[in-house]
């Protein structure tokens, strides 16, 4: 039964068992409630507002861009804000990922990829490929759209709508914390976990598979996981070997946020074959999102094939929101907010492997800005705690009272259990905010512990 804690208005809210205090404002790192009540965005609202809140420039602009043109719809017209913005965007990515298919978000971006990836097969080998299964993994949230949804790998948040999803195949997570085989290194870890993609590749039979997809570092499955650079070397060789698609989502990992442009420069020079952006890409300021294809890809469908995509949205390139997302990028490379985030990531990931002397503290990981604390009940067995115990909602209830806003999740131990907390403030924070940050947050999990053990 609903505890109908949201408030009591023509809002169809996401939880009906939330308060959702009301937020007036924000500035810079902070948002500002009714009340008055500061609080430090620790979570960027869910890894978006990578720059803060407020930003007049960005403001300024839109006004101007809103005044000019507000929309037009790519299937007629071409707009400078589209186009500038597209070749912005690959100036970001690695390799020859060079074309930029602006959708409105996350799910559509990676729904877009494996669409992509299909007709790319249909247009090289025939409408008779069977080639249309897509790898993902365990412990994985790529969305929910449909599509999305079954490449998905935490079973909790798609158990409901298992009858209307596609049962994609799926494998081992990069997560060396809770890896199935025993392995004492990280790079013994991410060594078994591409093997597994070629195991299930041969499984499934290569001549059924279109693609495979992985985030480069994982969000709110599993905050802050990532592998050894040597996986995704392995992972573009067996995609390359049996001819799979290699989709790296970096929806919430892009532009800025692990201190890399984009997070798969972390892992070596391995270019994948299509990139899934959207968060970061304009920080929240409006909605965006892309699926970037390579040379290859784009040649085979729109220069030597047919010539036509068979996929679109109605706010796909929109000219307003690509010309603010090209603003946004431009000030985060103008304020060198890339190179901060590497540096106070370093800052605030020290200061939270501190916290292992909490007993429900289990591990401490991430890249740059992009954080994860999970916790346990037993620290030695790694034990999780059950869900009923809602360590999530009482550590995050614990946070909002000390001023901070974390991302609470769950699931990352076996779909159900496994509490977490992703740590993802904005890029743009200061040494004097990650302290601010820190304090409060170590205060949560003292409070925490005292409520759950």
């Amino acid at each position: 039964m609903s505890l109908n804690k949201a408030p009591q208005n023509n809002v169809f809210y996401r939880n009906q068992n939330w308060h959702y205090p009301k937020i007036e404002r924000g500035e810079g790192v902070y948002l500002f409630g009714e009340n008055g009540k500061r609080y430090l965005d620790a979570c960027s609202g869910s890894a978006v507002a990578n720059i803060g809140h407020g930003n007049k420039e960005v403001a300024e602009y839109a006004k101007e861009l809103i005044e000019r043109i507000a929309f037009t719809h790519l299937s007629r017209f071409t707009v400078d804000t589209i186009e500038d913005c597209a070749k912005k965007v690959s100036e970001w990515t690695p390799g020859d990922l060079n074309h930029v298919y602006f959708v409105s978000g996350g799910s559509e971006s990676t729904e877009t990829a494996i669409k992509l990836a299909r007709q790319y097969f249909v247009e090289r080998d025939g409408g008779k490929t069977s080639k249309w299964k897509v790898i993902s993994k365990w412990t994985s949230f790529h969305g929910n759209t449909l599509g999305a949804l079954a490449m998905t790998g935490i079973t909790g948040r798609k158990k409901m709508f298992d009858p209307m999803l596609a049962q994609f195949p799926k494998i081992p997570q990069f997560y060396h914390y809770r890896n199935p085989w025993g392995c004492e290194t990280l790079e013994e870890t991410s060594i078994k976990c591409a093997e597994a993609l070629e195991a299930e590749i041969l499984r499934q039979g290569p001549e059924n598979i279109v693609a495979f997809i992985s985030e480069p570092v994982i969000g709110s499955s599993a905050p802050g996981v990532h592998p050894h650079p040597i996986y995704f070397k392995m992972i573009r060789e067996i995609c390359t070997r049996y001819d799979v698609l290699w989709i790296d989502d970096e929806v919430m990992a892009g532009f800025g946020r692990t201190g890399k442009k984009m997070a798969i420069e972390h892992f070596g020079d391995a270019v994948p074959d299509i990139m899934c952006t959207a968060k970061g890409m304009s920080c929240g300021y409006t909605p965006i999102g892309a699926a970037i294809a390579s040379d290859e890809i784009f040649n085979t469908i729109m220069v030597n094939g047919s010539g036509s995509f068979h996929h679109g949205h109605t706010y796909a390139s929109n000219p307003l929101s690509t010309g603010i997302a090209l603003k946004v990028i431009e000030i985060i490379e103008r304020e060198k907010f890339v190179e901060n985030c590497a540096k106070q990531g370093e800052y605030l990931l020290s200061k939270l492997e501190t916290l292992y002397k909490y007993p429900i503290i289990g591990d401490v990981r991430g890249k740059g800005l992009m954080l994860g604390v999970e916790f346990v009940k037993d620290q030695k067995t790694k034990m999780p705690f059950e869900t009923s115990a809602k360590v999530n909602a009482i550590a995050t209830k614990h946070c909002l009272n000390e001023g901070i806003v974390p991302y609470p999740g769950g699931g990352s131990a076996d779909g159900l259990r496994g509490d977490h907390l992703q740590i993802t403030p904005p890029i743009n924070i200061t040494k004097e905010e990650v302290d601010e940050l820190f304090n409060g947050l170590e205060t949560a999990i003292k409070k925490t512990c005292d409520d759950v053990l």
